[in-house]
């Protein structure tokens, strides 16, 4: 089950991110990279055709049988 920090869910709903975009981003990244200052979150990324190409950045952990989402953004500066 996929599961929203309460700043998570406040940024996808005020950034208009669908949460299927979201489900694909962690599903099947283009690219994902480790944070650096915390080793259990995981950046991943996806181009979203729909939002214009733009992509999507995803931070999230797993938490047992859980994925939490710590937060999510369009990221203008990502790259492979």
């Amino acid at each position: 089950m996929i599961r929203f920090t309460k700043h998570a869910q406040e940024a996808v709903e005020k950034r208009g991110i669908a949460r299927e975009w979201i489900d694909r981003t962690i599903a099947a990244p283009d690219f994902t990279r480790a944070d650096p200052n915390d080793r259990t979150l995981t950046h991943s990324f996806k181009v979203i055709d729909e939002a214009g190409r733009r992509i999507l950045r995803v931070v999230h952990r797993p938490e047992q049988t859980d994925m939490l989402i710590v937060t999510a953004h369009f990221d203008r500066n990502a790259k492979p």
